[in-house]
């Protein structure tokens, strides 16, 4: 029951009209007692009426008023922040499909491990969400525009295929083209919906160089979704362990933090690590909440109006069973 961020707060002027019907029935109770003692034997009065049972003929009156109060706290619109499902927004999913991702440090593989956490956020990201998806290895491809549908992206996810190189900054750079389309079509009055890069890889850049600030590099690509307002949610997945044949011979393929760290701080988004599956299942969740959801104050005058009835109900129960008559 909030007490903070009244929406009418002008209600409140209602308490003295409660305080007058309160001074009311003090005074007319006392006039009233007055009346009494005047013609009554008050010995006889003490033993009729005791004053125990005169003070509960106040009770039903007592309760009445509370429930005048809470009314008016009611009216007034209390407010309290809560998490409401957001009903416009664009989320595009790159994720790595560098070869690197065949390693099995993560169990029963990083592509596999990947998939399945991607088709969950997908699952469970809010209705009122744009979510689109794209894959990068050497280049960058837009599988899935901007849509509610989850089913596209979901096979999508599921379809992936392994290519050679990273080429991060492409990824990210396809990501930004597709939020500025998607936004330019559906943009009205409010304005383009806000927009976020949810970036998974599980290596350092190798294409078109492996210079991060080269023209199509990740940081450059990073500076440019700042400049967007896109902020990028860079998750950095694997292990050190991690490795993958090629041509015969095992190559390390250690994950690159330092890189996804850097980027989520140019672009001003957030880096999360998850060396495991569960780990990344988890970062997806957590994303899919601060995604899906944003907190705004939302109107908590039910509570004050149900305990409001409940104490109405009960003063004019007590009324008709103290008195055997409404107040």
């Amino acid at each position: 029951m909030s007490l903070t961020g009244f929406a009418a707060p002008w209600w409140f002027l209602l308490l003295i009209a409660v305080a007058a019907v309160v001074a009311g029935y003090v005074v007319v109770q006392r006039l009233r007692r007055r009346r009494t003692l005047r013609f009554s034997n008050l010995e006889l009065l003490e033993k009729v009426a005791p004053k125990s049972e005169r003070r509960i003929r106040h009770v039903p009156a007592a309760l009445i008023t509370v429930a005048l109060i809470l009314f008016t706290v009611a009216l007034a619109g209390p407010t309290a922040e809560a998490k409401v499902p957001r009903n416009r927004a664009t989320v595009m999913l790159v994720i790595d499909v560098s070869l690197s991702m065949e390693a099995t440090d993560v169990a029963p593989s990083r592509i596999k491990a990947a998939q399945e956490a991607a088709r969950s956020f997908a699952q469970g990201l809010t209705p009122g969400v744009n979510l689109g998806l794209i894959s990068f290895a050497g280049t960058a491809t837009v599988l899935v525009a901007p849509t509610t549908e989850r089913v596209n992206v979901v096979k999508s996810i599921d379809n992936l295929k392994l290519a050679q190189s990273t080429a991060t900054g492409e990824g990210v750079f396809a990501a930004l083209q597709s939020i500025e389309g998607f936004s330019s079509v559906i943009a009205g009055a409010e304005g383009p919906p806000p927009a976020r890069i949810v970036l998974m890889t599980d290596g350092k850049q190798t294409v078109p160089t492996d210079d991060p600030y080269g023209p199509r590099g990740g940081f450059t690509a990073a500076q440019a979704a700042r400049q967007a307002q896109v902020p990028i949610s860079s998750i950095s997945f694997g292990t050190s362990q991690g490795t993958v044949e090629i041509e015969g011979e095992q190559v390390p393929v250690e994950v690159d933090d330092e890189s996804m760290r850097e980027i989520a701080k140019l672009s001003g988004g957030e880096f999360y690590k998850a060396a495991t599956a569960e780990e990344l299942k988890q970062v997806y969740a957590n994303l899919g909440e601060q995604i899906g959801y944003e907190t705004k104050d939302a109107d908590a005058s039910r509570p004050w109006v149900v305990l409001g009835t409940l104490v109405l109900f009960v003063g004019v129960g007590s009324s008709l069973l103290i008195g055997q008559r409404l107040p």
